[in-house]
């Protein structure tokens, strides 16, 4: 079937305005500002953490089958970050588009003291906070990257996924990461094993934390432990819970001093990430100027603009090509 100039021009402008009006409503309109009824998450306390990074190897081994964050039809092997000439061992130094949850050693001065701020160490994991209103969600194009309503994990479509890396622009925390070296890549990020969920199981990092660093539940009650023990008098013992909030299984040791702040309480708007720490959080590599607003709000300024910038190209292109097309007709005849 053919069409002429008019037909093609009168397609190219309703097709533009239709791409308007589907954005008639802002995008962030239905992020959501409270946290969702089941909502869960990580508590990671950093004074328990001794840096074995057996959550870092079992993150890699459970997320690599079908349904996880780093899962390849076609890869035979866990997707490891060599470092070494001889690729005898894993030795990631960030994240990236094969390491989606990483522990770091972060020092000051001569960093001999643990958990001490002058002349001291701390360490830290770094993986998606899964803030309650995500700014990556709230600037995607596709609905690529989503929130489940009823439990919060910011999770990825990756067959909807058009490359644009507007999630890596908007994320105050710099976590999405790109398949730069695939012909067919994909953004990487932690998904908190979401695809273990049916099997009644939970994120793998809390699993085979051996210390409690790192423990599993409901945010509503990670709140609850973390305000707790930020009222532990250091030297005190106290039984930390060991994988999930709410385990029999306790793991009782001295408490150390605690900053008093529970990092994503109220940063970028609240997060489903939530840390505690012996030494300031900027020691710890994190932005001490993000601000506790909720983020669509500010991105939504931006990305509002995409539609009629896409509408604009489309409509422009089409002229040109209906006047090119005209014009090479009149030569012929």
């Amino acid at each position: 079937m053919s069409m002429n100039r008019r037909d093609f021009l009168k397609a190219a402008a309703v097709g533009g305005g239709a791409i308007l009006a589907s954005q008639a409503v802002p995008a962030d309109a239905s992020m959501p500002r409270e946290l969702p009824p089941e909502a869960v998450g990580i508590l990671y306390d950093a004074t328990l953490c001794i840096g074995c990074k057996s959550c870092m190897v079992n993150c890699k081994i459970q997320n690599s089958v079908p349904g996880g964050a780093l899962y390849l039809p076609d890869r035979k092997e866990l997707p490891y970050d060599f470092s070494s000439p001889d690729n005898i061992w894993d030795d990631a130094r960030d994240l990236s588009s094969k390491t989606v949850n990483i522990i770091k050693v972060c020092k000051n001065g001569t960093g001999e003291h643990k958990d001490e701020t002058e002349n001291g160490f701390s360490l830290v994991k770094q993986h998606c906070m899964h803030c309650i209103s995500p700014a990556c969600v709230s600037v995607c194009p596709v609905s690529a990257l989503r929130k489940d309503p009823k439990n919060g994990v910011v999770y990825y479509v990756e067959d909807r996924c058009i490359g644009c890396r507007y999630c890596m622009l908007a994320c105050p925390f710099r976590i999405p990461r790109y398949e730069y070296e695939s012909a067919n890549p994909r953004v990487r990020k932690c998904q908190l094993c979401r695809h273990r969920y049916d099997a009644g199981k939970y994120s793998a990092c809390c699993e085979y934390c051996p210390t409690g660093a790192s423990i599993f539940g409901k945010v509503t009650d990670l709140r609850k432990e973390a305000a707790k023990r930020l009222t532990l008098k250091p030297g005190e013992e106290y039984s930390f819970p060991v994988q999930t909030v709410d385990s029999k299984e306790k793991s009782r040791r001295l408490v150390s001093k605690y900053i008093n702040h529970l990092y994503g309480m109220k940063e970028a708007g609240g997060t489903q990430y939530l840390l505690l720490a012996g030494v300031p959080f900027e020691m710890l590599g994190f932005d001490k100027n993000i601000t506790e607003q909720v983020l669509p709000d500010l991105t939504w300024a931006y990305i509002s603009k995409i539609p009629a910038v896409i509408a604009t190209v489309l409509i422009g292109g089409a002229a040109t090509w209906a006047v090119t097309r005209g014009r090479n007709k009149d030569k012929e005849e």
